[in-house]
């Protein structure tokens, strides 16, 4: 795995049953790709230390949680150690994402421009209090701006230019 950015997919909260199996707290949009078997993942140690590349063998959803078979860990000594320890995967491991959809990491800090140019601020912030994201976008003076993410607000957006450009709808200033 390249050492670009790391991007979280869930944390060792414990073991589970004495052959080795893992509960995880998934941290991921997509556990079903991320724990499916066959995937390579990497474990980093809580404090310091060299991260640990591991392959998944099998994994089922468990209360919110997934338990997870790591080859290798084949009793429950061996996979008690790992309690607390994160799984990740490289930053050009992501998932590709449908039309219009866009990772939070890759919004935050783009610039909001209004269709005729006016520069707004940059987003700080994405929320999702329900049927639709809120983009918070932080104002020169400031203030900050609440922008629903729907089709008739966002008009483009431009993650490698990293400029947004909206229609202020009546209200929103």
């Amino acid at each position: 795995m390249s050492e670009g950015r790391l991007l979280n997919v869930g944390k060792i909260v414990n073991t589970h049953g004495i052959r080795g199996e893992l509960k995880v707290w998934p941290q991921t949009d997509f556990p079903e790709v991320r724990f499916k078997a066959g995937s390579k993942l990497l474990m980093i140690p809580p404090e310091s230390g060299d991260p640990v590349t591991v392959e998944i063998v099998s994994a089922r959803e468990q209360k919110k949680m997934y338990v997870v078979k790591i080859k290798g860990f084949d009793d429950i000594n061996e996979a008690e150690k790992y309690k607390g320890w994160e799984l990740k995967v490289s930053e050009d491991n992501r998932v590709p994402l449908q039309e219009g959809e866009y990772y939070v990491r890759d919004i935050v800090g783009c610039e909001v421009y209004t269709e005729e140019g006016e520069l707004l601020g940059a987003i700080s912030d994405v929320l999702s209090p329900g049927a639709n994201d809120i983009w918070v976008v932080k104002m020169p003076k400031g203030k900050e701006l609440l922008l629903p993410v729907i089709d008739d607000v966002v008009l483009d957006v431009d993650i490698g230019a990293r400029k947004i450009k909206v229609r202020l709808m009546e209200g929103l200033l």
